[in-house]
This record gives structure tokens, sequence and C-alpha cells, in this order.
């Protein structure tokens, strides 16, 4: 109720009190939706900060306030030397304004979804705008009173917590000369409160003129600048721990939740790779039938002893058994790397939901989290606070990544992975290699500045450069080499399709020589 008229139409004369015969020393705004306001009597200072944002519009008067040396702007250059000679808050309405001995005027309106200051030099004069884009304030003019009816409909400015306070007083079941008599009594107490009370309700912080929801100050209800100083603070403390709390709970909730899904995808894959026949499992069977299969046969039918079912396998017209069954048993070798990395995720991801779980818990259960200090300090120690725009953490590339010699290499994964990587991700200056004349993965070595690529570097590149292509199982294998500069894709061409334009040619044996390290 800071910004109802019951409030307003206590503060004005406070503020008459206190202001009149006072000048306006400075105007500016520092801040987005702050205009701030410093009279003076001459020997002592008196501030007025509106707070016109749509999410807490409020008018502060703090004790003491210092203008920023930078990033503050004059404003209302006509108010400045301007004598105070009374407040006023407009009829049944949540507006204030100042009325200066010259004519000119401030009026600051505080509806919550558009509030706004407005200044004019006389009553009919010019209007001059805080929030420039809502125009039509410039014909803002105070609205009739009203008044309770006789049935007790109550008047629009007492808003939701006077109505609350009269249904916890039994206003809805009560007959019509009941519900008059509620009224009245609320009314008398809304129009000369003994106490102004700061409170808890709906998880917000409030100043009330009524005691409802937990009170967590009883102020006295006569001096409702110092009430207003109180409570602005507060609320502005509150708001801040509030957000943040919400911020940091849906943070956890969502670490829990995506630590749990990648450990139930881990686990699914992991069921699948021990409960599917093997790729070492297939060579076994090929190598135990090599003398049953025919030359360029197509598929064999076998006795699988590990089930002792008959099960097809299928073969290659052109390439012999026995290499069949190696490459099988060097797939068989990463299928056993994939299964060793997927336990290893699912026991990582399993401890980060629990670990978010766990502070989740910890929210709920230390008092110290119930001040923003404490919060503040509780989120730094578990490494959980916001990271800024500009420092979020890299997210993993989606190529194959290896280190050699402080250089990173970077490798595709297919034709439009590929792309990805030599036209979005590749500088000019990288290395770019290709296994030649055939199709295969697009490797990038990371330029370094200062630092050529040293040749065993190259070596290796090429070598995956071979590896993932179709020459995998060549003895030897010609790679391009060229600086990424002299890559380009003509318009039109297919994914992963490029033109090199300069080169030159290393031949080595494909291979992850990663892998043997």
């Amino acid at each position: 109720m800071h910004t109802n008229y019951y409030f307003l139409r206590q503060l004005a004369p406070a503020l008459t009190e206190r202001l009149r015969g006072y000048r306006v020393a400075v105007c500016f705004s520092q801040e987005k939706d702050e205009l701030v306001i410093g009279l003076t009597d001459g020997s002592k200072g008196f501030w007025l900060k509106a707070q016109l944002g749509a999410n807490f519009p409020a008018l502060a008067l703090p004790e003491t306030f210092q203008r920023a040396r930078a990033n503050s702007v004059d404003l209302f250059p006509d108010l400045l030397g301007e004598q105070v000679e009374t407040v006023a808050a407009w009829p049944q309405d949540r507006v204030l304004q100042l009325n200066f001995r010259s004519g000119a005027r401030v009026v600051f309106k505080l509806y919550g979804p558009r509030p706004n200051a407005i200044f004019r030099t006389s009553p009919e004069g010019p209007t001059q705008l805080f929030q420039q884009k809502l125009l039509a304030d410039a014909e803002l003019r105070p609205q009739a009173a009203a008044t309770p009816t006789a049935a007790g409909k109550l008047p629009p400015p007492l808003a939701d917590l006077p109505l609350r306070y009269l249904r916890l007083q039994g206003y809805d079941p009560a007959p019509p000369e009941a519900k008059t008599r509620l009224v009245n009594q609320v009314l008398a107490q809304l129009e000369k409160p003994a106490h102004y009370y700061l409170i808890q309700l709906d998880g917000r912080t409030r100043l009330s003129l009524l005691p409802i929801g937990d009170v967590l100050e009883t102020l006295p209800g006569d001096d409702p600048v110092a009430a207003l100083r109180r409570f602005v603070p507060m609320a502005l403390g509150r708001r801040a721990l509030e957000m943040e709390t919400k911020q940091l709970r849906q943070l956890l909730e969502r670490r829990a939740d995506e630590a749990s899904t990648a450990a139930v995808h881990a686990s699914k894959r992991l069921h699948a790779l021990a409960h599917e026949a093997g790729y070492r499992h297939t060579a076994d069977l090929i190598m135990a039938n090599l003398h049953d299969i025919p030359a360029g046969a197509t598929q064999v039918e076998v006795l699988d002893f590990y089930t002792g079912a008959a099960r097809v396998i299928k073969l290659k017209r052109t390439e012999k058994p026995q290499f069949t069954a190696e490459n099988l048993y060097r797939k068989g070798k990463n299928q056993q790397i994939e299964e060793r990395q997927l336990t290893e995720r699912i026991a990582r991801r399993e401890a980060e939901a629990l670990t978010a779980l766990e502070r989740l818990e910890e929210m709920d259960t230390q008092p110290a989290l119930a001040e923003l200090r404490g919060l503040r300090t509780w989120r730094k120690q578990h490494g959980l606070d916001p990271a800024p725009a500009a420092g979020k953490a890299p997210t993993e590339l989606p190529f194959k990544v290896f280190e050699d010699r402080g250089f990173t290499i970077l490798v595709g994964r297919n034709a439009a992975n590929n792309d990805l990587l030599t036209q979005k991700y590749a500088h000019k200056d990288d290395l770019w290699l290709h296994a030649k004349d055939v199709t295969g993965s697009h490797v990038v070595i990371r330029h370094r500045a200062g630092q050529p690529v040293p040749e065993p570097v190259v070596e290796h590149a090429a070598q995956l450069a071979g590896w993932y292509s179709r020459r995998q199982h060549d003895t030897l294998c010609p790679v391009t080499v060229t600086p990424k500069k002299f890559v380009r894709k003509p318009k039109g061409a297919l994914p992963g399709q490029v033109v090199v334009e300069r080169e030159r040619v290393v031949l080595v044996k494909p291979g992850n020589p990663f892998e043997r390290e």
C-alpha cells in the first residue's frame, strides 16, 4: 500500500511540513527508471528518489544520497530553484503532486504497470515527461473523489489488502448492515492509522495500514516518512533475495533434471551395448567358421556358440572374411572404450544430480539462506554464481578433438559436420587437411600466433585424415595440407565438398596415433 491513496494522503501533509520553503537544488537520473530530486533550505537537505519502473514503483526518501560522477544526466532544468509550497495526494488515486510557489508542479504517477513523472512550469503549461513513451500522461488530470455506497461497496483505491483484511473479519457471509459497519471501521483505520505494518504476504514484502499476513515490523502511524524510509530499502533487499532465491532454485532444478536425463540415456545405451551381439562376438564367429565360408560370399549362416541359436552374418563380396573380422575386432575395441566412457558418464551425472538435489534441500533448511548476504556467500562457496554474459563457459565442440604438443586438432564427423568445421570454426590461418581424391573427414590444426605447426603434429593430423577416410586400410595415404584460406566452397556444392586452390601432399600410414598412446 505504499502507493495507495490512503497512504499517500498521510504522506502528503508530512512532506508539506518537512519541505515547505525548500528549493530544488538538483534533478537528475543515474539509473534506468530512476528520478532523483535534491532539495535544500540552505542548511539542510532532503532527497526524493522516484523509482519509476513497472516492477516496483515507489517514492524513496533516503536520508543521504551520493550522486555518481559518471553515468548521470540532468533532467527538468526548469525545475531548478523552484520553491516548494505544498505536497498533495490526488483524490482516490495513486498520484502525489509537488506544488511550487511559482505555479510549477511535479506529478508522480505511481501506477504499477506504467509509472511516470510529469513536470509542468504552470498548471496549464507545456508538459515534460520522464517516461516519454507514455504520451497520454501529458493530459493526466485529477479525477473526482469516489465514496463508498450505502451497501458497503468498496471504493477502488482500497486495492487488495483491505479487501483481504475484511474477508478475514467475516465480510463475505455478513448481512448488509454488518458489511457496511465493517467497511466503515476499515476506512476509519485507513484514514487515521494507529500503526504502519511491514508485512510478508504471498512471498512479497509490503507496507500495510492494516495487520495482515506475517507482520515483520510495526511502526508508529504518525510518521509516514520514517515508515517509507524503512520500507523501501527492506522491500528492495527482500525482492532481490526472492528473485535470486528463485533463480538459484531454478538453476539447481535444471541441473538435477539435465544430469538425471543424461544418466538415463547413457544407461539405456550401455544396456543396449551389453545385450546386443557385439563386434568382437561377431568376429569370433567369423574366425571360428572361416573354413566354411566360400570365397565371394555375401553372407553366412553359423551356429552362435554364445547363444546356441543359428545366426546370419553379412559379409562383403570383395573383402576376405579375415579382414572383415579384423575390422570388427577394431570396432570391438572402440566399443569397449565407449562402454567404459558410458559407465564413467553415468556415475558422474548421477553424482551431479544428487549434489543438485542436496543443494536444494539445504536451501530449505539453512536459516542463513533467508538473508541476501548469506545466500550470496553460500552460492559462491558452492560455485553457483551466475557467470557474466561475456564469460560464459565454452560449450563442447561438436567435432572429434585431439591435443598434440599444445596444438588442437579438430576432425569432422560427417559431411554436414565437415562444412561446419571448415566454414564456421576454422580460421584462415589454421592448417586444413584431407585425404586426397576420396571422401573423408575434414581435419583442422588450430593456428597459434607466432608458433609454426611442428611437422610431427602435421604428420599425426594427416594420419587422422587418412584414418577417417575411404583410404583407412591403405598402406599409404596421400593427404592434402594447406592453410584454410586456400579452401573455398563453390556455390551449389554438396555438403562437405570444397575446392583447394593451393596444396602440398604428404604420404602417411592411416591410423589414430592418439589411440595407441
